[in-house]
């Protein structure tokens, strides 16, 4: 029954992208994020599915007029740069066909990500991209957290079996990633006059406790950080500042109530890491990544470096980057996602006054949130090359164009009426 259902989804994914190719983009969203075919155990579990949709899309714009340029942003060399840069560390690699492999993994994440400079070429588009991958993770994550409700938090939630977001610790971080794109969902579809946007709304709103809950019931000490970044920008940007503290005041007042002892207990280790040796086993890793860096502060030690230099994996992305592709590569990381950040703050700041510019705001404040989320879970986990931040910062490079193609117009119209 599976395997019926994810072929129905191929190929109506199949169907969607050849009508309309923008929809192409939120089809390889939903099946590279929500995994559907990894739930399934016969001919669709082995079939190239993910491979096959590319495909249709890439043919799709070869023949589509509804596509724009290239946007011209810095962040769109910077992003290419970084990628050729992880070529030639691979080429200097230690470690040879361990690094060549990993080097195709990421590829084959990143070569899609052009599709979204293409074919999103409206405002509205974007959205409902932000909205496809807020539910990809977030229904998910309503199911997680239902089985953690259920089982009183005493087990731990998982993500996709053999994903990048399959542990306990990550799928927890794209929980969180996606919690602000559920917001904007709410926000953005509870007054739409689109006959079931209201009922994505209501959907999403629903997500949203569930996916703390499928958070919180990942046991992991790093989701717990991103979490409480999450929540002074949520509360930050909150229209209902008093009622979400008491909220969030009671919830966590009433917090042993539900959940158990022990997992406060993991929690308290954050504090005493000294004494924990998961804690210490990554601050040795830490520690050797950096050592071997300062040593080769140009190529560092490539794809997977890990294996190399230390015995276990990094379990940061700020010292993965730098490690594996020493000062140069961490330069090019850092400048594409803090300088994103940075952008959509000065896009904030510019446009929250205007009001012809609602929703261009309301999705930098979310994508922003959703950035930082995974900036704060990456101090502990190794996700450097997540397709997933990559796809943020697409997202953010269009909405900047958007944001100066409605200035330029709103300009042009005060000066014709001059």
């Amino acid at each position: 029954m599976r395997d019926i259902l994810v072929l129905i989804l191929l190929a109506g994914g199949i169907g969607l992208t050849l009508y309309r190719p923008w929809l192409g983009v939120l089809v390889l969203a939903f099946f590279g994020y929500a995994n559907p075919h990894r739930y399934a155990w016969g001919v669709s579990a082995t079939l190239p599915i993910y491979q096959i949709l590319l495909l249709v899309a890439f043919f799709a714009l070869l023949i589509t007029k509804d596509r724009q340029a290239l946007p011209k942003d810095w962040r769109i060399p910077i992003f290419y740069l970084l990628w050729a840069w992880f070529l030639i560390t691979t080429i200097a690699s230690p470690l040879d066909s361990i690094a060549w492999q990993k080097l195709w993994d990421v590829s084959k994440l990143y070569i899609p990500l052009i599709l979204t400079l293409y074919l999103i070429n409206t405002p509205r588009k974007l959205l409902w991209l932000l909205v496809t991958i807020g539910f990809s993770f977030g229904l998910l994550a309503a199911k997680g957290g239902i089985f953690a409700i259920t089982n009183g938090f005493n087990y731990r939630v998982w993500g996709p079996d053999g994903t990048m977001y399959g542990g306990n610790n990550e799928f927890a971080i794209a929980t969180l990633v996606s919690i602000p794109l559920l917001a904007l969902t709410y926000r953005q579809l509870k007054t739409s006059d689109i006959r079931w946007g209201k009922y994505l709304a209501f959907l999403a709103s629903a997500c949203i406790p569930l996916a703390v809950s499928s958070a919180l019931s990942s046991w992991s000490r790093g989701a717990l950080v991103s979490m409480g970044v999450l929540f002074i920008l949520v509360w930050w940007n909150s229209r209902h500042k008093i009622l979400l503290l008491i909220l969030v005041g009671a919830v966590v007042a009433n917090a042993t109530a539900f959940l158990p002892s022990e997992w406060f207990s993991r929690m308290e280790t954050i504090n005493t890491y000294q004494e924990d040796a998961s804690a210490m086993g990554r601050i040795e890793a830490w520690r050797d990544g950096i050592n071997f860096v300062l040593q080769h502060p140009i190529l560092g030690a490539g794809l997977d470096g890990w294996r190399y230099v230390t015995a276990r994996d990094w379990h940061s992305s700020y010292v993965e980057i730098l490690s594996e592709h020493g000062f140069p590569g961490a330069i090019l990381w850092m400048l594409l996602t803090f300088g994103t950040l940075l952008s959509l703050t000065r896009m904030i700041l510019k446009i929250r006054k205007i009001p012809e510019l609602s929703l261009h705001l309301d999705m930098a404040i979310m994508i922003r949130a959703s950035i930082l989320a995974y900036m704060a879970g990456s101090l502990t986990l190794g996700i450097t090359y997540w397709d997933l931040i990559y796809q943020l910062v697409f997202c953010a490079i269009l909405l900047k164009q958007f944001v100066n193609q409605t200035l330029d117009k709103m300009s042009d119209k005060v000066s014709g009426g001059a």
